[in-house]
Formats: structure tokens, C-alpha cells, sequence
């Protein structure tokens, strides 16, 4: 009787045993895919939406001001387009030596001048009297003759010399700069380079940049002093180049006492008479992707999109920028990164999609 009991206990045991893998075989499918449905329930919602084209990411305000996602209103600009180059500034030793000897050789041809007419004037008298009956001789007149001849020839040679003077002066100094130190009074410009109260800087531009006018101006920076920007009018072409840096030479004055002779400076000076209309982009606004500058761009209240912008005119705290981007524009100043990885996180595959 025990030994018909263990059998019915063991052949019951048995039987449990293969249920209970029966169970398991026919269930694992439906686990797992309870499994499956229950982790796509509390997967992170997706915020990014394709409208037309854009690609848009939806952010909540309440989410928003978690992230500490911060937005910029941009205000219109007007730009003209500048190229930076390199300038020196010069010593007037040269200039200053070469007006010496012209005014010079000017005061020995008034001297001159004055003697001929004195001679000729002589002249005249003694020939007068020579013809009045001989009461002087034909050799006196013709010494004071002579005389006279002498002066016209002494004159040619000063004013020659002074010819050559200042035509080495031009080709040294240029035109409007030989105007102003063959002038016997010395122009405000000169008094003000000669008396240190100012400096003539010789500038180098590209080839491609345009003829300075009178009224324009440029902005140099002594490179020792980066900080220091300072005025300078333009005065003239150079008709020297630069040894070390090939372009197109002008001069322009500085009313400074900060700089001095053999003193190098960067110039930013504009390449286009037109003024470009705009807006500016605060640096904190631009993200970089791609080898590309961007912004983020606020659509809405909770709706942002990236927009490509341009980094080719640098500006005070930001960047100059013309294109679909208007003054009134919301840009992200703070927390574009965050959206940035937002967008790209939507293109990574979901394991559960394979």
C-alpha cells in the first residue's frame, strides 16, 4: 500500500513539473511582449516634427524655463563691409630736410631777382647816359650788360635746383604732400606733424580696395596695444611701397601723441561705399555644426527651428548678418546645445524599431 501511495506521489510530481515547463515555453512570447509595450510606454516622448520642409522642435514653456532656455529679440543694423591690413608711421626727417633746401633755394631766387632788377635798372641808366653823348663808355655799359646776364643764369640754376627739389620731394611724399611743405607758410596739417601734435601713417591696402576720399577715415591700432583704436584721416596717395607687405599705399593723419615714428599698426579700413542693411547676432546665440554657424530660431511660444547664418562681417559683441533673419526675430542665447541634441536625438534608430 505505501509502495502504490509513493508511486502516485511521484508520478503527480512529475506531472507538475512538466506543466510548469509547458507554462513557460507557451508564456515567454507573451512576456516579452508585455515587456516590449510596457518600456515603449514610458519612453521619452519625441519632440521634433518635420513642418514644411523645417525640421521643428516642440519645447514647453514650463520645460523651457527648467532648461533655462533664454531668447534674444535681434535689432536692425546698418554695416559697411571692411578689410583689415597693416600700416607704419612714418619719420619726417626726409620731408622736413627736403622743404629746408627748397625754401632755400626759393629765398636765393628772390635774392637773385632783387639784384637783376637792380642791374637791370643800372643798366638802363648807364646806357641812357652812354647815348647822351658818351658820358659813359660802351665797356661800362656793356659790364653792367654782363651783370644782368649773370643774374638771369644764377636764377635759372636756383630755380632749377628747386624744381628738382621738389620733384624728388613728389616722388618721395607725393603731390598733396609737396603742396604743403613748398608752401612758405606752414599749412595746419604740417605744424601739427612737425610739432609731434600728430602723426602721417603710410597704410597698405588689397589691390581690391576702393580709392579712399577726402572725407574718409580709417581705424588703426598700434599691434603693441591692441585696446587702443584711434581716428585717421586720409590725406593723400603714397607713391612709395611697402617693402614687406605688397598693395596699394596711402597717407593718413592721426591726432595722437600716443604713437611715434617706426611704430606699427593694424588699420580697418571699408571696402565698399555701400551700407549694408541688417541685423546683429550675439555671439552666445551662435552654435557650430557641420563646419556651419547656426541659431535657433523662436517660432512660437513653444516652437524653435535652426536656421544657417553668416559669420563674415564681425561686429561689437556679435556677428553682422543679412538674410532671413529680421530685426524683431526671437534668436536662443542660452540653451541652443540642448535643442541641438534634441533635434539629432529624434534621428538616432530606436533599438525597439529593429
Amino acid at each position: 500500500m505505501n509502495r502504490k501511495l509513493a508511486i502516485i506521489i511521484g508520478l503527480q510530481a512529475f506531472l507538475i513539473v512538466v506543466m510548469f515547463w509547458v507554462l513557460v515555453f507557451y508564456g515567454k512570447d507573451e512576456f516579452e511582449a508585455l515587456t516590449q509595450q510596457s518600456e515603449e510606454e514610458i519612453e521619452t516622448p519625441n519632440r521634433v516634427a518635420n513642418q514644411d520642409g523645417t525640421t521643428i522642435i516642440h519645447v514647453s514653456p514650463a520645460t523651457q524655463q527648467q532648461s533655462e532656455i533664454n531668447t534674444s529679440v535681434l535689432k536692425s543694423s546698418k554695416h559697411q563691409a571692411s578689410t583689415s591690413s597693416y600700416g607704419s608711421v612714418l619719420s619726417l626727417d626726409s620731408l622736413v630736410d627736403l622743404r629746408t633746401r627748397y625754401l632755400a633755394a626759393k629765398s636765393e631766387i628772390e635774392v637773385l631777382r632783387t639784384a637783376l632788377a637792380y642791374n637791370k635798372a643800372e643798366f638802363s641808366r648807364l646806357q641812357t647816359l652812354n647815348q647822351d653823348d658818351k658820358n659813359v663808355s660802351d665797356k661800362v655799359v656793356a659790364v653792367a650788360r654782363s651783370n644782368i646776364n649773370a643774374d638771369e643764369a644764377k636764377i635759372a640754376a636756383a630755380e632749377s635746383s628747386a624744381k628738382n627739389i621738389a620733384d624728388n620731394m613728389r616722388q618721395l611724399w607725393g603731390e598733396t604732400m609737396t603742396q604743403h611743405a613748398t608752401n612758405n607758410n606752414k599749412s595746419e596739417l604740417l605744424q601739427n606733424l612737425i610739432s609731434n601734435q600728430a602723426v602721417l601713417i603710410q597704410v597698405t591696402l588689397p589691390f581690391d580696395a576702393i580709392e579712399p576720399n577726402e572725407k574718409s577715415s580709417i581705424t588703426v591700432t598700434p599691434t603693441a596695444a591692441p585696446g587702443q583704436s584711434i581716428p585717421a584721416i586720409y590725406i593723400s596717395r603714397a607713391p612709395v611701397s611697402n617693402t614687406t607687405i605688397q598693395g596699394k599705399t596711402y597717407f593718413y593723419m592721426a591726432k595722437t601723441k600716443q604713437l611715434r615714428a617706426g611704430m606699427q599698426v593694424s588699420t580697418i579700413s571699408p571696402t565698399s561705399n555701400k551700407t549694408n542693411e541688417g541685423v546683429i547676432i550675439p555671439n552666445s546665440a551662435i552654435i557650430w555644426f557641420a563646419g556651419k554657424s547656426w541659431v535657433y530660431k523662436k517660432n512660437s511660444a513653444d516652437k524653435f527651428s535652426r536656421m544657417p547664418v553668416a559669420t563674415e562681417s564681425e561686429v561689437d559683441n556679435g556677428w553682422f548678418h543679412q538674410g532671413k533673419l529680421k530685426a524683431g526675430d526671437a534668436v536662443v542665447t542660452n540653451g541652443a546645445q540642448l535643442l541641438l541634441s534634441e533635434e539629432f536625438k529624434s534621428q538616432i534608430t530606436n533599438e525597439n524599431d529593429d
